[in-house]
């Protein structure tokens, strides 16, 4: 039988890259999936399908409560229940690397309010319903740049690092309910956020590789397994912890 048979999984964020790793491995292990993007996650939801799978796309802004609360009041209504939730949607593209002092406050806030609120919003959302079911997986997205204090990204990391904070916070408040909540934080990933972006030289990436134990590029597919036991029963005596997948550039 599949690992995720049967289990109604969110994915935000999972248009491209990363979210779409996610979405079509947990597919591929049985988990019915509602995909959503601030754009079309449609080509996704269409190589799941054509898999064999279950999947559909919608437009959800994470930030907004209301359009958080359709997304999963389908998700419930088309699936029977929502078992797991991955919190992947956030600001990385585009966010220029600049000393601390140079971050405006607008640019922070715009961070921190995609990055964290986001998570905060989804999670909110779906509670009502794993207490309902005594039971829940939800997944928040940190980075490993919160382990090394990375420079020249300040509001980045700061907002990856209340996501680690926010879930253990609420791993305290929610595990009587049969509900867990984990992180996973991947290193710099070469995914197309990272491939488009011109403030990633090819020199900062081969440092960055240089900086592993396991020597090579990290690609969105090195971050799928851990996302699938997570979301399993495999890991159902964990919560609260942060799993860093960086091939061994940070450790802790």
């Amino acid at each position: 039988m599949a690992r995720l048979e049967g289990r109604a999984v969110i994915v935000t964020g999972a248009a491209q890259g990363i979210g779409a790793a996610y979405a079509k491995a947990m597919a591929a292990e049985g988990a019915k999936l509602a995909l959503c993007d601030v754009v079309s996650c449609e080509p996704v939801v269409e190589i799941i399908r054509q898999a064999g799978g279950q999947a559909f796309s919608a437009h959800c802004d994470v930030t907004d409560a209301a359009q958080v609360g359709e997304l999963v009041a389908r998700t419930e209504r088309d699936y029977g229940g929502v078992q797991g939730l991955v919190n992947n949607a956030a600001l990385f593209k585009g966010i220029p690397m600049t000393r601390f002092e140079n971050i405006t406050s607008a640019d922070f806030d715009r961070i921190m309010t995609v990055n964290v609120r986001g998570s905060f919003e989804c999670i909110k959302a779906v509670l009502p319903v794993m207490k309902r079911q005594g039971y829940g997986k939800i997944v928040n997205v940190a980075s490993g740049t919160f382990f090394k204090g990375t420079p020249m990204m300040a509001a980045y990391v700061t907002s990856k690092g209340a996501v680690v904070g926010l879930t253990r916070c609420i791993a305290r408040e929610v595990g009587e309910f049969g509900i867990r909540i984990n992180c996973i934080a991947p290193g710099l990933t070469m995914s197309e956020a990272v491939r488009d972006n011109p403030e990633w030289a090819d020199a900062m990436i081969s440092a960055n590789t240089a900086s592993r134990a396991i020597r090579r590029e990290e690609e969105p597919a090195d971050l799928t397994g851990t996302m699938t036991f997570l979301i399993s029963p495999d890991s159902d005596f964990m919560t609260g912890q942060t799993i860093l997948v960086d091939g061994g550039s940070a450790m802790h």
